[in-house]
């Protein structure tokens, strides 16, 4: 008997093995996204498929740790003054579009004929969107760290905080004698939540950094594994056991380790464990699709996807343009959040308990988010004719994997151009990743080869070839991915020399702190060189100009390792002057009368 089961439970894992194999392949081909596979594998072996799983909510119980774990991995990201900076996005955006969405499906609740009660309930269930869905979307497009992405996030998050308020209006919902009586008065499940969570900041605050000192001085990589999983879980139990949200307490818990200096280890450890989860997840929820409930309610259930979609759509979309975001912006953020999410069930199942949903008008909600949340793919790829900057097509462009090159350039925009023009003229193999699709392909056309990459990312560094390169250099645009590119490449590839773009004094001076090899300014040589041809241009002979000039950087790059000096920071064995990374003679150097033309 015991074979038997074995050989059971082998045949599910091939089968969950395969499906996804073969499913999220075939999706990805034709540019429906991974999330649909999922979806579509699960539906093909669950309950109503094949038949070979009869228990999709038991697979859900473990896949919601995939939820978990993604939002400890963005909780890594958010440090906590950059969690400061998006408080009016999350407390200003998130409410209103909460408050707009929530107060419209209740009343579509009410137009198809439920009771007040049960249309808010329904109607609040679906304006908590699928993090899972929404995450996944805008990881495999590379708009996690845009701007769009993190208003996206904000909002995410206090849907989260949000289902904590929405059950405790499920229990005063509740008629009379729907209740056990064996619940807690609210000011001590009120107590006991803000308990759990003072018990997870003083851990983390206080506990969470010696602790992995101590395991790295052990070196034993599987120890570090298991501690990264025993953080996650642990405070998303702790939460659970306050009666808040497991995905918040891992958000927090990533929050209070986004300083650490471990937290790039962190992040490899969880990471194939969250995509394995997640993917998971989504089978799951494939799976619990009711194919004969969707049969007997479908007119029922199609109105409410149709009606619940439209108008939170529109809902979103008016609150993104009443604060002034750009319209594009507002119907992609409309299409990517107008399904129902995961914490939809967990509302709807506490309401069914509390007699405030029949199991009947539970069922018919739970399979309107599901297959809104199917949906929600096909609408990102309906939306392919707007503004190219919104919405990249990822047809045709590679990612990078598996890449050797001598030099790892991040970053193909003005600087990185020319940079690497250089390298490839000396016939330097050269490794080029950037996450704009539309730029991309315009450097295809002429003749160079550029790989879909985000240089914020460990993982994506790796396969970028980044532990082999002799040099990194680093032109993205944009001063905080800059200073994640160099915390990653000086811990992870302290082999690899640091080329990277500085944006102005003071970033110049945080990079030599930060110990890179080189680092250039990227306004003042163009500058220089202007102001010595506009000195020509006015009369002054040009020896005099290119002395003038020669002065200029002499005096720069004395202030510069003064300001060094005073700041408490070392140069090194050489210095930067005049962004070049060589020993300033103290006499200006003869220049030809006629210089040769340079380029910038």
């Amino acid at each position: 008997m015991a074979a038997e089961a074995a050989a059971g439970n082998l045949v599910q894992a091939v089968a969950l093995l395969g499906s996804t194999v073969v499913a999220v392949t075939i999706f990805k081909r034709l540019g429906l996204g991974s999330v649909l596979g999922y979806l579509v594998a699960g539906l093909a072996i669950g309950p109503y498929g094949v038949g070979l799983f009869t228990n999709p909510a038991a697979i859900l119980h473990i896949a919601e740790l995939g939820v978990v774990m993604l939002l400890f991995v963005i909780g890594l990201e958010m440090e906590p003054a950059r969690l400061w900076a998006l408080r009016k996005e999350i407390f200003g955006l998130g409410v209103m579009q909460v408050g707009t969405c929530g107060a419209l499906l209740t009343g579509v609740g009410v137009l198809l004929g439920f009771t007040p009660a049960v249309a808010f309930v329904a109607g609040m269930g679906f304006v908590l969107t699928s993090t899972a869905v929404v995450i996944q979307v805008l990881n495999e497009r590379g708009e996690i760290s845009a701007p769009a992405g993190r208003r996206i996030i904000s909002i995410l998050l206090l849907e989260d905080l949000a289902i904590v308020p929405l059950l405790m209006v499920v229990a005063l919902l509740a008629p009379a004698g729907a209740l056990t009586g064996n619940e807690l008065p609210y000011w001590q499940s009120i107590a006991i939540g803000f308990g759990s969570l003072a018990a997870l900041l003083i851990v983390g605050h206080w506990l969470l950094n010696p602790l992995f000192r101590l395991l790295a001085a052990v070196r034993a990589r599987e120890v570090m594994t298991a501690a990264a999983l025993l953080v996650v879980l642990g405070s998303a139990m702790l939460m659970q056991l306050g009666g808040l949200s497991m995905a918040m307490g891992a958000f927090l818990a990533g929050v209070l380790l986004s300083r650490s200096s471990f937290r790039h280890q962190l992040e490899a450890d969880i990471e194939p464990f969250r995509d394995l989860l997640l993917g998971l997840f989504f089978l799951g929820v494939g799976m619990s699709l009711d194919i004969e409930l969707i049969a007997e309610n479908w007119m029922l259930i199609v109105a409410s996807v149709l009606a619940y979609m439209t108008v939170k759509a529109l809902g979103i979309y008016i609150v993104a343009r009443l604060l002034r975001a750009p319209h594009s912006e507002g119907l992609y953020r409309a299409a990517l959040m107008a399904q129902g999410g995961e914490f939809a069930f967990v509302l709807y199942a506490a309401a069914t308990g509390a007699g405030v949903l029949d199991e009947a008008t539970n069922a018919v909600f739970t399979a309107a988010v599901i297959i809104s949340m199917a949906l929600t793919p096909l609408l990102i790829i309906a939306l392919r004719w707007m503004p190219k900057e919104q919405l990249n097509s990822m047809d045709g462009i590679d990612r990078a994997e598996g890449l050797t090159g001598t030099v790892l350039l991040v970053g193909f925009g003005r600087v990185g151009q020319v940079m690497s023009q250089l390298m490839l003229a000396r016939g330097v193999e050269v490794s080029i990743i950037d996450t704009d699709v539309d730029m991309i392909r315009d450097a295809e056309s002429f003749g160079f080869k550029v790989y879909y990459g985000d240089g914020t990312r460990l993982d994506v560094l790796r396969t970028s070839g980044a532990g082999q390169a002799k040099a990194i250099a680093i032109c993205v645009n944009s001063q905080d991915a800059v200073d994640k590119i160099v915390d990653l490449c000086k811990e992870e590839f302290p082999s690899a020399a640091l080329v990277v773009r500085s944006f102005d004094r003071q970033h110049s001076h945080k990079l030599i702190s930060k110990g890179v090899d080189l680092q250039v300014r990227e306004t003042f040589e163009s500058a220089m060189l202007l102001g010595e041809l506009a000195l020509r241009q006015i009369g002054v002979p040009a020896e005099e100009a290119a002395e003038v000039a020669a002065d200029i950087r002499r005096r720069d790059a004395e202030r510069f390792e003064l300001e060094i000096a005073g700041g408490g920071l070392k140069a090194g064995a050489s210095l930067l002057i005049g962004n070049r990374m060589r020993q300033t003679p103290l006499t200006p150097p003869k220049r030809p009368a006629e210089p040769t033309t340079q380029s910038t």
